[in-house]
């Protein structure tokens, strides 16, 4: 079965098309020409033959330069049937469509990155007959965004940027600073971003702190896309509804946000933040501690 976080590295693609061009230029350092159009096509790679072959996202890219084919492939482990998978790919789409093809991995393991990018070869040892060169998208050259204003400048990347790094004790200030860009956009679009990310994150953990930090969005809860998600997920395992430590989970996440924005936590704020059973009030403070520029001011606001 094909993993949620498996169709947010390469669905991301979709809802922001022109951010793999993005990254080409400015991650990968490719001078790839800008775009005049980009189209999403039939991932469909089925001959007449019953071999059912599909990619994963597939794009169509016209440039004045030439028109070319983004082949993106969402890859969790290393997979040696991509060896013959991915060639086939390409050379039957530029058979298909007569343009370019490009094959992109992209990637939230480092060691499945450096396994993607080794060139496969047909042929004889010196002279190879076909060669397929991968680029690679990975932990070691996609940014890690965490300042809110970098967010703002480019959601779709720092999107990117949280499913591929949010994991360990650094994913707080990720998943902060993406939270508060997403109230800078259109609520439609923040909805539909805001659960690529929680698809796409497979550290429990983090998907627990971007639950946390989504739970006073009404645009999230109430938008059909994380309606049905949430209701797929309950087939994951997550136990809807339970309220045991719900109020210590999020006291956790206030003071995380703080110390994540290097903040300095003084004793009395963290023993009132853990102090707090008030599910509302915590609500409020760590809403506040996305934007504060002193842990002391998180409770300038008084109390809810």
């Amino acid at each position: 079965m094909v993993s949620s976080s498996h169709e947010a590295m390469h669905r991301i693609f979709q809802k922001d098309t022109a951010l793999l061009v993005r990254s080409l230029q400015r991650l990968l350092h490719v001078p790839f020409p800008e775009p005049r159009d980009i189209m999403t096509l039939d991932v469909d790679l089925t001959e007449i033959e019953p071999v059912e072959r599909r990619c994963d996202t597939l794009l169509r890219v016209d440039t004045d330069d030439g028109n070319y084919l983004f082949v993106i492939e969402s890859q969790g482990k290393k997979d040696e049937s991509k060896r013959g998978s991915w060639p086939y790919y390409l050379s039957y789409l530029y058979e298909k469509y007569h343009c370019e093809p490009v094959l992109i991995v992209v990637t939230q393991s480092a060691a499945t990155a450096r396994w993607a990018a080794k060139p496969i070869q047909f042929g004889l040892p010196g002279w190879s007959s076909l060669t397929v060169r991968p680029l690679v998208l990975g932990p070691d050259n996609v940014p890690v965004i965490t300042d809110r204003h970098e967010a703002e400048r480019d959601v779709p990347l720092a999107v990117f940027s949280a499913i591929t790094h949010g994991k360990g004790s650094g994913s707080t200030a990720i998943l902060g600073a993406l939270a508060a860009a997403l109230e800078t956009i259109d609520t439609n679009s923040a909805a539909v971003f805001a659960q690529l990310t929680r698809s796409g994150l497979v550290d429990p953990r983090a998907r627990e702190i971007w639950e946390e930090l989504m739970m006073s969005t009404k645009y999230f809860f109430d938008h059909p896309f994380a309606v049905k998600e949430r209701e797929d997920g309950r087939e994951e395992g997550r136990e809807e509804g339970r309220e045991e430590g719900r109020v210590e989970d999020r006291a956790e996440v206030v003071l995380e946000i703080l110390e994540a924005r290097e903040l300095s936590v003084p004793p009395s704020v963290r023993e009132r933040v853990s102090a707090c059973t008030d599910m509302e009030q915590l609500k409020v403070w760590t809403h506040r501690a996305l934007r504060v520029t002193d842990a002391a001011e998180l409770f300038d606001g008084g109390e809810v």
